[in-house]
């Protein structure tokens, strides 16, 4: 099992699938540039194409993602198994990522399909992208 608390990694603040094109991978950490220990963003996940969705916020991505594919904490992912990062949007401040969650809460199903489908049309696991390993095929 992967410790959640001893995995760090940075997200760049324009990381976000809203700002970056298909195919486009995040910049490399600069010379000189520190390593953030937590990031705001907003996250969706899948359990299959135009499957169960499940959307949240965190200032630590990669923790939050190993504690759902774990199933650490009991509750909606686990029991639905929904696990694949598949959208993801960094914002400058917890506050602002939890206005962004609540806004994308109040979307119909649709439109977040929409959404997910304009970034990632695949349904490819961003975690990949991450660092994470794959998902399990009986996690799914």
């Amino acid at each position: 099992m992967l410790e959640a608390q001893h995995l760090r990694v940075w997200i760049p603040a324009f990381a976000g699938m809203t700002m970056m094109g298909r195919g486009q991978k995040a910049p490399f950490l600069r010379e000189g540039e520190k390593r953030m220990e937590w990031q705001p963003c907003v996250y969706i996940l899948g359990s299959r194409r135009h499957g169960t969705l499940y959307m949240g916020v965190t200032s630590k991505l990669i923790g939050r993602l190993i504690q759902h594919r774990e199933g650490l904490i009991p509750g909606f992912t686990s029991r639905y198994g929904v696990h694949r990062l598949v959208w993801y949007d960094v914002a400058d401040t917890m506050e602002a990522a939890i206005h962004r969650e609540k806004q994308l809460k109040r979307w119909n199903r649709d439109w977040k399909l929409r959404l997910i489908e304009e970034h990632n049309p695949d349904w490819d696991d961003l975690a990949l992208g991450l660092g994470l390993p794959p998902v399990k095929e009986s996690d799914t």
